[in-house]
């Protein structure tokens, strides 16, 4: 049974699904340059083949490109809610 609760604050629950564990890795460890996270848990997708992987990550402790995207992704929001 999955929990439908939030994550505490500043932290988001990701599932990733992909037809190989290989590309379900890679994704990971890209999130995993970005942001905080916590090991994957690896699942299979369904019965048709294929791997879900779930993590969590820490969006208060992004490293320098997500940081760098995320501060001007605020910037861009904030203007546009000005106008």
């Amino acid at each position: 049974m999955q929990s439908t609760e939030p994550s505490s604050d500043g932290h988001a629950e990701v599932r990733i699904v992909a037809a190989s564990p290989e590309v379900a890795r890679q994704v990971a460890e890209i999130l995993r340059h970005c942001f905080a996270a916590t090991e994957q848990r690896s699942y299979p997708a369904g019965p048709d083949g294929g791997t879900r992987l779930d993590l969590t990550v820490d969006t208060t402790r992004p490293a320098e490109a997500a940081r760098s995207w995320l501060e001007t992704s605020r910037a861009m929001e904030d203007s546009h809610r000005r106008r």
